[in-house]
Parts: C-alpha cells; sequence; structure tokens
C-alpha cells in the first residue's frame, strides 16, 4: 500500500470501475491538492462521473485505492462512507436533487439539520448562502415553483453552507445558459478558494474548465494528454485541455 502525498487531500491509484461490462476507469490515478479547483475534463462517456462518485465514497471502485486526507475510503464500510459525505464532502450534480416538500432554506440547511445543528445555526448558514446567490428572497419558495437555474442556486448553496472540506460538481451547469454557468461557478469557485475548500469539478465544457487552477483530462476512462472538448450549443468553437500534474 502506498501512503498518499502529504499535500493532497484526495488521492488515488490505479482505479478501475465498469458498468455492466463497459469500462468506465480504466486504472486512473490522480491527486487533489488541499484548497485547489481541479477540473476533470473529458467528452461524455469518458468516465468522469464514474470518477467524481468514486472520489466522493458514493461507488467502491473494483480496483484501486482512494485516500481522503490520508484515510482509505476504498476500505470504509457503507456506513462510515456516508457519514464521510454528510461530514465532510459537499456534492453538486446536474440535477439540484432537491427535496419537493421543503422550502429553499430548508433544501439549503438539510445537510447542517441532519448533521445535528441547530435550527437556528442551520438556516442562518443557509441563508447567508442564498443572499450570496441572489436568491434569498425566495427563502420560503418551494422548488416547483421555482426556474431550473434558481433551484440549481439552491444546491450550490446547500454544498457551500455545509462547510465541507471537498466539494464535487459533477456537470453542474450542463442544464444552464451560458450567462447562468458563467454566474453560477464564478460564485462557486470564488467562495471556495476564499474558504479554503477544495473543489473537483467534471465538464466536458472548456469555458468551465478554464475557471479551474489545474486540469485533469479522461477519455475512454483513462487519462491522456490532451482531448478536444466539443463546443457548448452556446459557445464557440472547440477547445483541448492539457494534462498538468
Amino acid at each position: 500500500m502506498v501512503v498518499p502525498p502529504d499535500n493532497d487531500v484526495i488521492w488515488a491509484r490505479s482505479l478501475h470501475h465498469s458498468h455492466n461490462g463497459s469500462p468506465g476507469l480504466g486504472g486512473v490515478s490522480l491527486g487533489v491538492r488541499d484548497g485547489e479547483v481541479l477540473a476533470v475534463t473529458g467528452p461524455r462517456g469518458s468516465g468522469k462521473s464514474t470518477l467524481l462518485h468514486c472520489l466522493s465514497g458514493q461507488l467502491v471502485p473494483q480496483e484501486g485505492e482512494v485516500w481522503f486526507n490520508s484515510v482509505p475510503v476504498h476500505t470504509m464500510g457503507p456506513r462510515l462512507r456516508e457519514q464521510l459525505r454528510r461530514d465532510r464532502f459537499g456534492w453538486i450534480g446536474a440535477e439540484p436533487e432537491l427535496v419537493p416538500e421543503l422550502t429553499t432554506w430548508e433544501n439549503a440547511a438539510l445537510p447542517l439539520l441532519l448533521r445535528g445543528v441547530s435550527h437556528r445555526a442551520a438556516k442562518k448558514a443557509a441563508t447567508e448562502w442564498l443572499d450570496r446567490l441572489d436568491i434569498g428572497p425566495l427563502a420560503k419558495k418551494r422548488p416547483h415553483s421555482l426556474l431550473q437555474s434558481q433551484r440549481q442556486r439552491i444546491s450550490v448553496a446547500r454544498a457551500l453552507a455545509a462547510s465541507p472540506a471537498v466539494i464535487f460538481a459533477d456537470e453542474p451547469t450542463a442544464t444552464l445558459h451560458r450567462a447562468e454557468r458563467s454566474q453560477l461557478l464564478r460564485t462557486l469557485t470564488t467562495a471556495a478558494r476564499s474558504h479554503g475548500i477544495t473543489v473537483v469539478l467534471a465538464t466536458h465544457d472548456a469555458e468551465v474548465a478554464a475557471l479551474a487552477d489545474r486540469t485533469v483530462c479522461l477519455l475512454d476512462g483513462r487519462r491522456v494528454n490532451t482531448v478536444a472538448l466539443p463546443a457548448a450549443p452556446d459557445t464557440e468553437g472547440a477547445s483541448a485541455c492539457s494534462l498538468s500534474v
């Protein structure tokens, strides 16, 4: 067993995982430094989501190791991995995955409430981030009455309000228009840097990847030096990313 570097908050070695016989990851290794914003790029089907699910403990790789702050995530049981995700990680997906019965602020405060934080403290933290994301006035609304972009801002507020060590963002702006993408991602990356939160961001959008400190490229479940990224529907041209280690 190889000991991960001290300055890597997340470290993975030789990750292999397949889905119903189709390869998802084929030996991916990487380290994520404390406090950095790392973009994982590549075309659809390249293994980005599978990698984030393995790094965050949602999936256990069939082969390989995942470490968080020198603690082996890949050997944890389901209960410990669930606790790790609740207490130390935040997750933002392409879809907000909000609880329809809860209000905006209750959805944003949910991880804190599940942690046992007092109702008052959880509401304060949630509403502060909702205000920063310009949806504070919607705090008492329920998800069904909101726009997609507003619901996605709630998911960002939910991730940030919990003060996680790491936020995993899997194509968080895939369903948004260009202006909304830019505002959401700049808020997330600026807030993460100012609060010392590490971000692992999966995207096939070159414009989104440009906001990161460093880029890792995947193609067919493996790390590559460069990969052409297709143009987003409302962006111009294609781009390529270069491997940075």
